[in-house]
């Protein structure tokens, strides 16, 4: 009986220690952000570099200054913000590698291709696509290796832009191979697939799935929305009431179709209220919580 009488007292401490700890990593990352913001000022950087005398050398062994500490931190900054730079510039790099293997065609020689992408204002890890030249006597290129995701159409940019080279053995030049080309069309379609996983992240925060756990919700809430296929061009949608719904994308993240399947099979009624054509993904979002806020309004009369 005492442990019936503590137990929702222990579970609301919980979630109040849950919440502090999400308040301080909140603000741990805010200041971070800021402190960033200070030192890549470029008075801030002048300030620092004018009262750090380079004629002063610490001795060894003696307790590192706070304003030793200071200019340390700003070079961390300043080569943070070159390398960015650089990266937003040029986010496609090649490279030459060696293969190990022995047995390596065109004596282990491979062209390396470097995609740099940027979400939410952070970059992510970069793809790459070696490429080698399987042919001798011959510049026809072949893709090797890659690191691309599976939704990315390499295969079919591979055979539009660097076809395999005509005759036996591959003795033609590579005339009518266009890597610049092909490097185009496949940092367009690494950007599209990463647009279209930010949408299904967006709508799931605009709706505040990502931090809802689990907690009551009412019964015409919105209680999931997660990518459907292997492409990102589907989300599916789940309600507390067991419906469900199947939004449509096209390449760039545009939504061109929203179904909405109740118990009797689809609910136009509700999909014609949701979507309607030219919709981006945030009137959908907006138009949903519209819809719960009616619902609870209509609970609560």
């Amino acid at each position: 009986m005492e442990t019936e009488q503590t137990s929702p007292e222990s579970s609301q401490l919980d979630k109040e220690i849950a919440a502090l700890k999400k308040q301080a990593a909140s603000f741990r990352k805010t200041l971070q952000i800021q402190c960033s913001t200070i030192l890549s000022s470029a008075s801030v950087s002048r300030l620092i570099r004018s009262s750090s005398s380079p004629a002063v050398s610490r001795r060894p062994g003696a307790p590192e200054t706070a304003s030793s500490k200071l200019s340390g931190r700003s070079s961390q900054q300043q080569a943070y913000m070159q390398q960015c730079i650089y990266r937003i510039s040029a986010p496609v790099t090649s490279f030459k590698v060696r293969d190990p293997d022995p047995n390596a065609v065109d004596e282990g020689h491979v062209l390396g291709l470097r995609f740099e992408i940027m979400s939410r204002g952070q970059f992510l890890r970069p793809y790459y696509v070696m490429l080698n030249r399987p042919y001798p006597g011959s510049k026809h290129l072949r893709v090797h290796r890659h690191t691309v995701p599976p939704a990315v159409p390499l295969a079919g940019l591979a055979a539009r832009y660097l076809p395999p080279s005509r005759g036996s053995g591959g003795s033609n030049s590579s005339a009518d191979q266009d890597l610049n080309r092909f490097v185009r069309a496949l940092r367009r379609e690494i950007v599209r697939y990463h647009n279209r996983l930010g949408v299904s992240a967006d709508l799931r925060r605009r709706l505040g799935l990502h931090e809802r756990g689990q907690q009551t919700v009412p019964t015409n809430a919105l209680v999931e929305a997660g990518i459907a296929d292997i492409e990102a061009k589907q989300i599916n949608l789940t309600w507390a009431n067991d419906k469900t719904g199947r939004l449509i994308m096209d390449d760039d993240g545009n939504v061109v179709k929203f179904v909405v399947f109740g118990s009797d099979g689809r609910d136009w009624e509700a999909s014609s209220a949701v979507f309607d054509k030219n919709d981006s993904v945030d009137d959908i979002a907006r138009k949903l919580e519209e819809r719960l806020e009616e619902s609870i309004l209509g609970e609560q009369e």
